[in-house]
């Protein structure tokens, strides 16, 4: 009895057991499982209210009367999220599509404006696809049907409106990637380009600054040569005894000898013309040199040719300008011109427009050209009455020959013997002269070709005849304000003899000593006279340095006024 008895008891206890402990564990499980269903049922009862709900309807406002216009938008948004009508987001995916693809034409439309290149036609065609974007954006059908917020979708709309989008996408796909490497080239050519015009700004303005700098140092007097003069007027003040004058030779007046005229202020350089002349002269007593000089550079002149005599026998006149009495303002136009207050400020006043106004002309602004040492060679004839024929040198010329044979030329008739400068459509009359000026029109030829001064062979007898000086005073005394021609010698030169001129051979004188660096050496050393014509003289610094050895073997570097001046050190 004992075994059922304790049978009898466990499964009592065992089943009092799971009464009592699982009672309690089923009632909390029942009611979270009533809870989640609450709570489920509500779930479902509130999705049910909102998606039977229109959100536009009278009956919603008055739902929700104290929410305004911000909740009501609200709910509109969450109502369009909740429903996620795949057709709404299609539409705006393509208007998205279509606004991204508008602003990339744009773009490529304001590049083709940038560059303002050969993109004409392609800046039409970009303005237009955009145009076109833009205008199917705002088309009524599709903004009525798809593009406005509420309303249903027509599928059909739809899905014509997406192809249009798309034609008109891969038209402008197109032509991006067809204009892309050209935009890209064109842009860094015209970066290159506007490079290239700032840096030619920049080198028009070194030119210009160049120039003047330049021309500066052309005009300048080395402290060397100032030196020299200095040290050659002590030694006259120092010792006049020496150096008085002895009056005229008969040789300076004898027509059978073979007579020149140089006119300088440059001691050195005057010296050097000499000396060239007369180491070539096959017969050098027979030469004689007329130098002329101003009164500062007279005692200068004098002392050197008293000290350094011409070798060979030659003789060597020094005069001043102001010994020629006859040159005087009654009679000499550009001494005339000089006393014009117009003239004298325009030459000689010194304003800053001046050094930076028509650079490549400022040469014609050095009132050298209105010295008398310029325009002596326009009365020859006067100060050399008893000469038939006289060789004229500038004092930048090296002879390199026996000049005698010029002597033995024909002139036939003919005043000036020179070399002409012309070349193509280089150094014509036109180039020298106001052709716009009708009584420059009218008298002369435009093609008409120049010739050099420098070296120049007058027949005095034919310039009398021709009355050449008075042709001269009568063009001269026109020009008085300029408008004929610029300043300078060779344009009235050009006029004095414009019919009366034999062309030379060129080798008789080289030009361009003093400028251009591409005359051969073998040209050179052809030559019977070779001429250091332009700003690079041979005795200053700036002196092209494969030249100046042709000028320099006749410089008198023993000669101790040199020496003690450093003279080409």
């Amino acid at each position: 009895m004992a075994g059922p008895l304790r049978g009898g008891r466990l499964s009592t206890g065992g089943g009092g057991g799971t009464v009592g402990a699982g009672g309690p564990l089923r009632s909390f499980f029942s009611y979270r499982i009533f809870v989640s269903a609450m709570f489920t049922l509500l779930f479902l009862v509130t999705l049910s209210v909102l998606f039977t709900t229109n959100p536009s309807t009278n009956h919603h406002d008055s739902v929700l009367p104290s929410t305004g216009p911000p909740v009501q938008a609200y709910v509109h948004r969450t109502f369009l999220a909740l429903k996620s009508d795949p057709l709404r987001t299609r539409v705006d995916l393509i208007r998205k599509q279509a606004n991204d693809h508008i602003a990339l034409v744009n773009a490529y439309a304001a590049y083709a404006r940038r560059l303002k290149l050969d993109n004409s036609k392609q800046l039409r065609v970009f303005e237009d696809l955009a145009r076109n974007f833009s205008d199917l954006l705002t088309r009524p059908t599709y903004r009525a049907a798809l593009l406005e917020p509420v309303g249903a979708i027509e599928e059909n709309v739809l899905r014509q409106f997406e192809k249009e989008v798309k034609d008109k996408v891969k038209i402008a796909r197109q032509l991006i990637g067809e204009a892309k490497d050209s935009f890209d080239n064109q842009l860094k050519i015209q970066k290159l380009k506007d490079t290239i015009f700032a840096v030619n700004e920049q080198l028009t303005k070194a030119k210009k600054q160049g120039a003047f700098s330049s021309l500066i140092a052309a005009k300048s007097i080395p402290k060397s040569l100032h030196c020299l003069a200095m040290r050659l007027v002590e030694e006259r003040i120092a010792h006049p005894e020496k150096y008085k004058d002895v009056g005229p030779k008969p040789e300076f007046e004898d027509p059978s000898l073979y007579h020149y005229a140089i006119f300088s202020d440059n001691v050195i350089a005057a010296s050097v013309v000499v000396n060239s002349v007369v180491k070539n002269a096959e017969e050098p007593w027979k030469h004689v040199f007329h130098v002329v000089t101003d009164k500062m550079n007279l005692a200068a002149m004098q002392v050197w040719f008293t000290m350094r005599p011409v070798e060979g026998g030659a003789h060597v006149e020094v005069k001043a300008v102001e010994d020629y009495k006859f040159l005087n303002s009654s009679y000499v136009p550009v001494l005339k011109q000089l006393e014009s207050a117009n003239l004298q400020r325009f030459y000689f006043e010194n304003r800053a427009e001046n050094a930076t106004k028509d650079t490549n002309n400022m040469k014609f602004r050095n009132p050298k050209y209105l010295s008398m040492l310029n325009h002596l060679r326009f009365y020859l004839p006067e100060m050399y009455p008893n000469l038939h024929r006289i060789l004229f040198l500038d004092d930048d010329v090296v002879v390199q020959k026996d000049l005698t044979g010029l002597w033995k030329i024909d002139m036939d008739g003919k005043v000036n013997g020179a070399v002409e400068t012309c070349f193509g459509s280089f150094h014509r009359y036109a180039q020298y002269m106001n052709f716009s000026h009708p009584l420059i029109r009218e008298r002369f030829n435009p093609k008409a070709c120049a010739w050099a001064y420098g070296m120049n062979f007058f027949d005095l007898d034919a310039w009398r005849r021709e009355k050449c000086t008075e042709e001269y005073h009568y063009w001269q005394s026109l020009n008085e304000n300029r408008t004929l021609w610029k300043l300078g010698t060779l344009p009235p030169g050009l006029i004095t003899f414009y019919s009366t001129t034999k062309p030379l051979d060129k080798s008789w004188h080289v030009l361009g000593l003093g400028y251009n660096p591409s005359i051969s050496i073998d040209e050179i050393k052809r030559a019977a006279v070779i001429h250091y014509n332009g700003n690079m003289k041979p005795w200053l610094d700036i002196a092209m340095n494969q030249y100046r050895p042709f000028w320099s073997k006749y410089v008198d570097y023993e000669m101790e006024f040199v020496q003690g001046c450093n003279f080409g050190l």
